[in-house]
């Protein structure tokens, strides 16, 4: 009973100063707030580009040429010959350029063209809408045929059917024979704002036959290192021991690097926010100590009716933990309002998760606890003679 009697008696005051009340719950407030908004925020920043990261392609492995001089790239054979491994279901050099795409009077600048034969579809996990992908014959031909990302043939075509047309690439004409499903940014790029043409037709327009980026699908997910180590083993042949000229990444490699940089990220927003709780706890104790101030005869009345050091401690201390966890409770509604706003806006999963918003109040109520034990001991060593003698 106690323990309800002291609540009571904090409601009441808490209540007899509303606006002081709220000033001070404010701080506390503002800190919850930002803590679970910025480390939503982060979390679905981190799942975002995850799944950005997922969605280049199952079991890929990326390889960067980066030698210089005679070692600066690969020739296409030198790059097929890395499919002969048993663990390498697929290999697609890529070769890329910028161009300006044109149909009839409608034009797009600066497009990526990429040069890549058929494996690239299911290394990619690249889905047609319309037509057909790259085939083996139109490579070998080295046919002037092109497939569309989806927001290139939008732009080009709007709602015609563009396969079939013909388009002209920086003035040479190229029949559209496929276009790709909408699947949306990643990390690695768009390929819904790139066009595709054969790459031994991209040899010829653009003059370029220097292979410096593979893109490459290991048989299945287990045995993506030991394709890894036979690519080093490979590569290290042809660049004649020098490891760096080449660079092999994989998506667990990727996705490690981004949920370190976007953990860290997120913790360091949190400790941001989390200073305004700090600041907020500040705010509560200057309050408690006014009001051991005002109620001053009140303290000396209770402990001369034979309130004793304890009941004194508890009442203060209760009203500290009330004023907090009520900020808290704010906070975490303000908070979930604000983090799901912005993740509208960013276009990113937000919702803030239990344990954030459990973290986040318990800090609060904390903070409350930390803060309130110096007023609360305070008022409870008041000598109840001088007390009731405090005008």
């Amino acid at each position: 009973m106690r323990y309800v009697q002291a609540l009571k008696i904090a409601i009441r005051s808490i209540l007899s100063n509303k606006l002081r009340s709220f000033l001070t719950m404010l701080g506390i407030i503002i800190g919850v707030t930002a803590v679970i908004a910025l480390v939503s925020i982060g979390q679905g920043s981190t799942k975002s580009v995850t799944s950005q990261i997922q969605s280049m392609g199952s079991n890929l492995i990326m390889v960067s040429v980066m030698g210089r001089g005679s070692q600066a790239s690969l020739t296409y054979e030198q790059a097929m010959t890395l499919k002969e491994g048993n663990y390498i279901k697929a290999v697609s050099p890529v070769i890329s350029s910028n161009v300006t795409a044109k149909y009839g009077n409608n034009s797009v600048d600066s497009v990526m063209v990429n040069g890549v034969n058929s494996d690239y579809q299911a290394i990619r996990s690249i889905q047609v809408a319309e037509g057909r992908f790259i085939s083996p014959m139109d490579d070998e031909g080295r046919n002037k045929v092109a497939v569309l990302g989806h927001n290139v043939a939008t732009e080009l075509f709007g709602f015609t059917d563009p396969v079939g047309k013909t388009i002209k690439l920086n003035g040479q004409a190229f029949t559209v024979v496929g276009v790709l499903a909408l699947k949306g940014s990643s990390i690695a790029g768009s390929d819904d704002d790139a066009i595709f043409i054969p790459i031994k037709t991209m040899f010829y327009f653009a003059k370029n036959k220097n292979i410096r980026q593979i893109y490459i699908g290991a048989s299945n997910p287990d045995t993506v290192e030991i394709a890894k180590n036979m690519i080093n083993n490979h590569l290290l042949e042809v660049f004649k021991g020098d490891t760096s000229a080449f660079r092999i990444i994989d998506q667990s490699q990727i996705l490690s690097t981004v949920n370190s940089v976007t953990t860290t990220l997120s913790l360091l927003l949190g400790g941001i926010a989390g200073i305004s709780l700090l600041v907020g706890g500040i705010g509560i104790m200057n309050i408690m100590l006014v009001s051991v101030t005002e109620r001053t005869r009140e303290i000396g009345i209770r402990k001369a009716l034979g309130a004793k050091k304890r009941d004194i401690l508890l009442q203060f201390i209760i009203e500290s933990l009330t004023l907090s966890g009520l900020g808290g409770i704010l906070g975490i509604i303000a908070g979930y309002i604000l983090a799901v706003t912005l993740g509208k806006a960013m276009n990113i999963d937000a919702n803030p998760t239990l344990s954030t918003i459990l973290i986040s109040f318990s800090f609060s109520v904390l903070v409350g606890l930390f803060f309130g034990v110096y007023p609360a001991n305070k008022a409870a060593n008041l000598n109840p003679i001088e007390a009731l003698r405090y005008e």
